[in-house]
């Protein structure tokens, strides 16, 4: 085989090797904002909890949605429904002399519903969250907080009105995914939820503003705490 014929080879092989690593250079950054674009918030969120290794939290997010991207859901019943939404509006009004066991049932209360719409049960609860992040992105965290707020009351912290004011943040937070599973059908959004609070509003409207989810919305709780606040004052 003469030189030419050699060095030519030479060139042709790192030719190949650079056009490789371009494309996959190319994929992953493809990848990278896909993955972006599809879990907004949650997406920071890892990315952070990973230090700002952008490369470890886009695997986690991949692996996510490679477990939990076909996921199908199912419509609950009217019946379902309306006891879902009236153990939440229970739940809340319960707030101004119980938080923590308010913040506990609106816990048991998410997981519940989550598993009656097809995601994985309450009893698994990382494997729930996982799910429940890649279809609801932009609302998991309320949930997150919710339980946290609710295993730090079980573990007996101090109350005080800080602890409350977590509490209620928590479960107003928490509020959104509710809606969400609420009100969803069985088209999966990604992006943020919007119909499930415009039904939630309209629920309320039909029924003078009086419904279960319409006078306990966002906008009702802290107001209950703040009269509690001054009850105990």
């Amino acid at each position: 085989m003469s030189q030419g014929v050699i060095i030519a080879l030479i060139v042709i092989v790192a030719a190949v090797v650079l056009i490789a690593a371009f494309i996959a250079k190319s994929r992953g950054a493809n990848g990278g904002r896909n993955l972006r674009k599809r879990f907004g918030p949650e997406y920071e969120r890892t990315v952070a909890r990973y230090d700002g290794d952008t490369g470890a939290a886009e695997r986690e997010l991949s692996a996510r949605v490679e477990r939990h991207g076909r996921l199908s859901t199912r419509p609950l019943e009217p019946a379902e429904r309306q006891r879902y939404e009236t153990s939440w509006a229970a739940a809340q009004e319960r707030f101004v002399e119980s938080p923590r066991e308010s913040v506990a049932e609106a816990d048991r209360l998410l997981a519940e519903l989550a598993a009656s719409r097809g995601f994985p049960a309450g009893n698994e609860y990382e494997e729930q969250v996982s799910a429940l992040s890649v279809h609801h992105p932009h609302h998991v965290n309320g949930y997150r907080r919710i339980h946290r707020a609710a295993l730090a009351a079980a573990g007996g912290a101090a109350e005080s009105s800080s602890a409350t004011e977590e509490l209620r943040e928590a479960l107003v937070e928490g509020r959104a995914l509710f809606d969400a599973l609420i009100h969803e059908n069985r088209t999966h959004r990604t992006g943020p939820a919007t119909q499930g609070a415009h039904d939630a509003r309209g629920h309320g409207e039909r029924h003078g503003g009086h419904g279960a989810t319409g006078d306990l919305t966002r906008s009702h709780l802290p107001g209950a705490l703040t009269r509690n606040h001054a009850k105990g004052s």
